[in-house]
């Protein structure tokens, strides 16, 4: 499977985009955003999503994200966007000056949850690697396409047949900023199969 631009549908369009070969480009709309009931109580669902499909069970999909991010949760990323209640999400949201929150959040069955850490909010550039085993996902991080670093290992209930995958932004309050994406590209699998404790044995035999 290779990455091929002309590939990717939006399942949301923004107001403003500029897709070339090498390069996307998403102007945000304020009030846009990705999550489902956990905590707040609210359901969001209308962040511009631009994808391909693929049936592939092994594989890793890399992307470098640039963003002019200023406001509060301001965010722009991996993400794989099944239907508005089963889905995952790797970026950076802006918090303040000081600091922004680089995370992940996926969503089964119409409840997200949301993992972060803190990092400098001086950031404005990185890299996402989302890799797929069957159903089973690892999203990770780089801030130099080089050495990544886990964020996440999940499992999607809804995950393990043709699934849709790509990039996202949104502006969750009332802003707009642009996100940049380049380097996009599908290799093997660079999740390597667990080498360590073996799985439980079925007892039934």
């Amino acid at each position: 499977m290779k990455f091929n631009i002309n590939d990717l549908k939006w399942t949301r369009t923004p107001d403003s985009s500029n897709i070339t070969e090498n390069k996307i480009e998403i102007i945000t709309k304020p009030h846009t955003d990705l999550w489902q009931r956990t905590y707040y109580h609210f359901r969001n669902d209308n962040a511009p999503v631009l994808q391909m499909s693929t049936n592939e069970k092994y594989f890793s999909f890399v992307v470098k994200t640039e963003f002019e991010s200023k406001h509060r949760f301001d965010q722009c990323g991996v993400v794989m966007y099944l239907d508005s209640e089963n889905w995952l999400k790797g970026s950076i949201e802006y918090e303040n000056e000081r600091f922004q929150h680089l995370g992940s959040v996926v969503t089964n069955n119409g409840y997200s949850d949301w993992a972060t850490t803190e990092i400098d909010a001086s950031i404005k550039s990185m890299w996402y690697r989302l890799s797929r085993r069957e159903d089973d996902y690892c999203i990770e991080c780089s801030t130099d396409g080089v050495n990544y670093h886990q964020m996440r290992i999940c499992h999607m209930w809804k995950g393990n047949g043709t699934i849709q995958f790509g990039i996202y932004a949104c502006s969750p309050e009332d802003s707009s900023f642009k996100a940049t994406f380049t380097n996009m590209e599908i290799t093997d699998c660079k999740w390597l199969a667990h080498d360590g404790q073996a799985p439980d044995q079925d007892e039934s035999n």
